[in-house]
């Protein structure tokens, strides 16, 4: 499921611009499948981020979430254009948008969901016992020798 959708971006860019960052075939129209791509990617770079703090993907898009992935959609889509310079405002976005998802993925910010359940100490855990051992040397209080003696 993507965190955003074309309308979430068409309501921060203008349709000739997204026209001129994604139009490459010369139809004077958004190519949906570019758009598809930049909301693919970043949706991927978010969960890269997130995935060992929060079960993905998320029941429920959470409203800063779909923010980022707004914001750094925009950013790729004007990474493919490179005689197009990309606006200051759009670059502080995303530099904001990496720098949150960070503090995020530290534990320095939190989301409204809820975090995975700990499975696990993070210890060393042992599987065996001293009776699964395959091999014994010397004799055994019963007066049997080990299995190592004869060699």
């Amino acid at each position: 499921m993507a965190y955003c959708v074309l309308t979430d971006i068409e309501h921060q860019l203008p349709e000739a611009d997204l026209v001129a960052l994604t139009d490459d075939a010369g139809a004077d129209a958004v190519d949906t499948d570019v758009m598809d791509r930049a909301i693919a990617d970043a949706d991927e770079e978010i969960d890269a981020h997130l995935a060992l703090r929060y079960s993905l993907p998320f029941s429920a898009t959470p409203d800063l979430i779909r923010k980022f992935s707004v914001d750094l959609a925009i950013c790729n889509l004007y990474a493919r254009r490179a005689h197009l310079e990309i606006p200051e405002t759009r670059k502080d976005k995303c530099s904001r948008a990496r720098r949150m998802l960070e503090k995020i993925a530290d534990g320095r910010m939190r989301i409204d969901v809820p975090e995975p359940a700990k499975t696990s100490t993070g210890g060393i855990s042992v599987t065996t016992s001293k009776p699964d051992r395959a091999f014994s040397i010397g004799r055994r209080s019963d007066g049997s020798t080990g299995t190592l003696d004869n060699y």
